[in-house]
């Protein structure tokens, strides 16, 4: 009898292996003609060549499955090795984007939104222009994590500007990751809508899902990774020329900006209103401006944006 050992990388062994060994137990049922023991993250399987084939094939469909909709239950255990198709479960996933934790189903709110994710597509590098609360960060992430469940890169890159708006970094208490950590909390919000925690933890510890200040940007060369840049508002023309060019192969840029937003300092020129000029005539990169009429926060956001907008356009 062969033996075969099938490793459970980033993925939890209790979300397999289902509340005590329950989908174990159904995986068996499925595949009488080897035997299958679970110990820790690895499954052992013992059995013919061409049966021990079949259920690795099998298999992968089923963790392929868990990748993407983050749960199994016995339905879909039993379907996949039954081989019959998941049409239920397929049938909407043209506008979804990310089956999210606790079957949360992410997709574009807003026609504005949908040209983020119609455009990314069809560009490598794409400017999301628009207000607070139009959903720019978050669709953002949103097609970072579909690719990378996908396999269209290798990495995601957050990155965002660590500039004071009203607070004062040196006198945040904590080391430099500590004061940080407060700027990149919007990304990590999104990020835990869209991955497990365990798998989100490992994606971070093993650099699989970077979030670093731009500063941390300079000198690396980005391939084959989704890379978004958020606030970038308050970027300076160095620090955005030197984010757009780290651009590598197969890679994917998202820049998002609220230009009404900016907390350089007066004299200092906003790197993204300036890069918008510059590049406004080159191919291969596109830009979306979102409005009041993409904001999916609280009813009162619209409101608040509109009655600033009011304010500064009468001075």
């Amino acid at each position: 009898m062969n033996e075969r050992i099938l490793e459970l990388i980033d993925t939890n062994p209790k979300d397999v292996f289902g509340p005590n060994n329950s989908f174990l137990t159904l995986i068996q049922q499925q595949s009488p003609k080897i035997k299958i023991v679970g110990r820790g993250s690895k499954l052992m399987i013992y059995g013919e060549p061409s049966l021990l084939d079949d259920f690795e094939r099998h298999f992968e469909m089923l963790i392929n499955y868990l990748a993407k909709y983050n749960k199994l239950d016995d339905n879909v255990i039993t379907q996949i090795f039954s081989n019959v198709k998941l049409e239920k479960q397929k049938q909407f996933d043209d506008k979804i984007l990310v089956h999210g934790v606790g079957g949360r189903l992410i997709k574009a709110q807003t026609p504005n939104q949908q040209k983020i994710v119609d455009y990314i597509n069809k560009n490598d590098m794409l400017f999301a222009i628009g207000p607070a609360g139009t959903g720019k960060t978050y669709t953002a992430v949103a097609l970072a994590v579909k690719a990378l469940k996908e396999r269209e890169v290798r990495r995601i890159i957050l990155t965002r500007p660590a500039v004071e708006s009203g607070e004062n970094l040196g006198f945040l208490p904590g080391d430099i990751k500590e004061k940080l950590d407060p700027y990149m909390q919007p990304l990590y919000d999104a990020l835990r809508d869209m991955i497990p925690h365990e798998k989100l933890e490992s994606y971070l510890e093993k650099g699989i899902v970077q979030i670093a200040p731009l500063a941390f940007m300079r000198g690396r060369t980005l391939d084959e990774a989704f890379v978004i840049l958020d606030e970038a508002q308050n970027t300076t023309h160095s620090q955005m020329k030197m984010f757009l060019t780290r651009m590598g192969k197969n890679a994917k840029f998202i820049i998002n900006g609220d230009p009404e937003q900016i907390d350089l300092p007066r004299k200092q020129v906003s790197g993204l209103l300036e890069s918008l000029r510059i590049l406004k005539d080159v191919k291969g990169i596109k830009v979306i401006k979102l409005d009041e009429s993409d904001v999916i926060r609280h009813r009162l956001v619209k409101d608040i944006i509109a009655a600033y907008k009011k304010l500064e356009n009468n001075g």
